[in-house]
């Protein structure tokens, strides 16, 4: 009877572990991906961004991942810039604006950053400062705006972030009208954070919300598919792609959820099955 009863002990001890490692494995993974720095924002390279910005939706200058760009402008310009970005990333647009000097100006004034995505919908910010006031002595004044993740596919009536090109529009909303036209220097920077399969809608597009990206399909060819040249978009696409790759981060919690389940059945029988016929008792009795 001793043999066995430490055996029984010895399985219920190491089925307690191995679930225990499970569940630490699990409850760990997915924090793991979404913080890992390396994920959380494009490389920045040593490639310079542009110097300039557009003045409409049709001529938004093109930001690249976790680049910025600067402009010179003057008070009172439309400002555009368009960056991609896909589902399950959150995009973050910070702004900073450098005012004319003090005695030029003529009292305060109010910036703001506004992000429009692939359909043109406002997007709201979950927080950041959208909108600031500029005292009249001021020498910057910095905005920011973090958005909702992108999701991969949203119901029609719904305002969800998808996956496409996202413009941003700085200017300023009010100011003396003597001020207007007074010179200022604008940088913009985008950078993303990859949130992982936690954000899937279970869903997806079928391109993603970009200008002329309907085009661009309708217009490849066989001739053109053959020669193998890849298509391009006027305003980018990530560094790898659009939702590239069949990974996600839920494949680890499917697996984990399987393992634990695996175990906590082989434990539950174990402690249910009870420890056989006594000793004493003969065997067909």
């Amino acid at each position: 009877m001793t043999m066995p009863l430490r055996r029984t002990r010895g399985i219920r001890l190491a089925l307690t572990g191995a679930l225990l490692a499970g569940l630490t494995l699990l409850t760990t993974a997915g924090p793991a991906l979404a913080d890992d720095p390396s994920a959380s924002a494009s490389p920045a390279g040593d490639e310079a961004g542009p110097t300039e910005a557009g003045t409409t939706f049709r001529t938004a200058t093109a930001l690249k991942q976790g680049r910025s760009g600067t402009a010179q402008a003057s008070a009172g310009d439309y400002l555009y810039w368009v960056f991609p970005a896909d589902a399950g990333q959150r995009p973050t647009v910070e702004a900073t604006v450098k005012l004319p000097e003090s005695a030029a100006r003529r009292g305060t004034s109010t910036w703001q950053v506004d992000v429009y995505d692939g359909l043109r919908r406002r997007q709201a910010c979950m927080y950041g400062h959208q909108s600031r006031k500029a005292a009249a002595d001021a020498a910057t004044v910095e905005l920011s705006c973090v958005l909702r993740p992108v999701r991969a596919w949203s119901e029609p009536w719904a305002n969800d972030p998808l996956p496409g090109s996202y413009y941003i529009r700085l200017t300023v909303v009010d100011l003396p009208a003597a001020d207007l036209g007074l010179p200022v220097d604008v940088e913009v920077k985008t950078s993303i954070k990859e949130l992982g399969g936690g954000h899937d809608g279970g869903g997806a597009l079928a391109e993603p919300l970009v200008p002329g990206v309907s085009v661009a399909s309708a217009g490849e060819t066989d001739d053109t598919s053959a020669s193998g040249a890849p298509r391009t978009l006027a305003t980018g696409e990530p560094e790898d792609g659009w939702a590239s790759g069949w990974w996600t981060d839920r494949w680890l919690w499917t697996v984990g959820g399987g393992v634990l389940a695996a175990l906590a059945a082989v434990f539950g029988y174990s402690l249910t099955r009870g420890r056989g016929r006594p000793a004493h008792v003969p065997p067909g009795t």
